[in-house]
This record gives C-alpha cells, structure tokens and sequence, in this order.
C-alpha cells in the first residue's frame, strides 16, 4: 500500500498544469503567496492603526482651547505618522501596476520585490544561507506533500485556491498601496508646511489632516473591525 501510494505521489509530482508547472511548483507559488500576505498584512494593519490613531488624536485635540499648545499637538501627532517613512523595515515597498499588467503577474512580481525587502537586522545574506534557506523550502514543501489534504488535492484544486489567494492579495495590495501614498503626501505636505508662520501652518497642519479623513482610501478601511 505504501508502495502504491508513492508511485501515486510520484506521478503526481510529475504532471503539469496547462502553465507548464508541476504540482510541486504549484504548492511553492502557494506557499510564496502565503508567506508575502503575512508581511504585508504586518504592514497594512501598522499604516491603518496609524492613521486612525492620528484621527483620534485630532478629535481630542479639539478640546484644547489654547492655540499654541494645540498647534504643538498637531506637530507631534503628524511626526508619529510620518516617522514610519524613515523606518524602512515597518512599511514595505509595493512597486505599480503597468497598464498592460495583469492581476497575477502584478501580485507575483510584488511578491518578489517583497521577497527581496530585508527587515533590520537581518543582515546581507550569504550564498551558504540561500542554500541552506533553499533547502529549507524544499523541505518544507515535501512536509506539505505529506499533509492530509494535498496529496488529495489535484493540481487544478491547488491552483483555484491560489487563484484565491492571488484576488485576495491583489485588494490587499491596493489597501495599503492607498495609506502608503497618505503616509507620503503627508510627510510632504509636512516638510513644506514648515515654511509657513505659525498661524497659518496651525490651518494648513488641521488641513492636512482632515484631508487625510475624507480621503476615500482612508475612509474604505477606517471601520475595519481588527480580529
């Protein structure tokens, strides 16, 4: 019986998809897929969290009545936000969708631009390590295999899931791609502001963040329920 079924698996392994990819590739385009949702669903819930904080901390500077300390207020909610631009690690990179581009190409060619992001820390990583993390992949692709419901699951299965996977990734991108761009104009809006007196900056300060509140990509996840 064991015999049989690695004959089964064998063969498996070896058929193709109509994009010419064998089971095996189709699981590591899965497991791929699954790895970048998780890092950038780290940076998606900072950008959001980031930017409601910001709104709850301008709701509550309305109680200050005095000018000059609102207005210091208003400096130091902004810096928390925009700091996030200078932390490379905290917010990835999402490159642009070309015109021509499709949605599967789009999402695996930002998956490698992620792939290739390091966060602090890790340091420039060594042929000895690729191998060894290559390996790893290897391994646990095979551990994969063995699970209960891959082996039974044809190659056509797992590439519905991953088309899932792929349309789920694809409207995450474009959620954080939007705060990204906020968090950006906003450190720009910022750094320009501070040519401005104080009294008008104080509006141009409040401005800018009512902006930001009525902005529609701000406003698609600003009542997201985190679970």
């Amino acid at each position: 019986m064991a015999v049989r079924y690695s004959k089964v698996l064998t063969r498996d392994k070896t058929c193709k998809n109509r994009g010419g990819q064998s089971k095996e590739e189709v699981i590591e385009t899965n497991e791929r897929l699954r790895a970048v949702r998780v890092r950038l669903e780290e940076s998606y819930e900072t950008a959001k969290r980031s930017l409601i904080t910001l709104m709850t901390k301008y709701t509550d500077s309305k109680s200050v009545r005095n000018v000059f300390q609102r207005y210091n207020l208003l400096k130091a909610m902004i810096k928390e936000v925009i700091r996030l631009e200078t932390q490379y690690w905290t917010l990835v990179d999402i490159p642009k969708q070309e015109k021509q581009e499709t949605v599967p190409a789009f999402v695996l060619r930002a998956c490698a631009i992620m792939e290739k992001t390091q966060k602090s820390g890790e340091g420039v990583k060594t042929s000895a390590k690729l191998a060894e993390e290559a390996e790893n992949r290897r391994e646990r692709i095979d551990r994969l295999e063995r699970k209960k419901f891959l082996p039974d699951m044809t190659i056509l299965q797992i590439e519905s899931e991953n088309t899932q996977m792929t349309n789920d990734l694809y409207r995450l991108l474009k959620k954080y791609s939007g705060l990204r761009n906020l968090i950006r104009e906003l450190k720009t809006e910022y750094m320009n502001s501070k040519v401005y007196p104080i009294f008008p900056r104080y509006t141009i300060l409040k401005d800018m963040i009512k902006d930001i509140m009525h902005n529609p990509d701000y406003m698609e996840v600003c009542h997201e329920v985190d679970v």
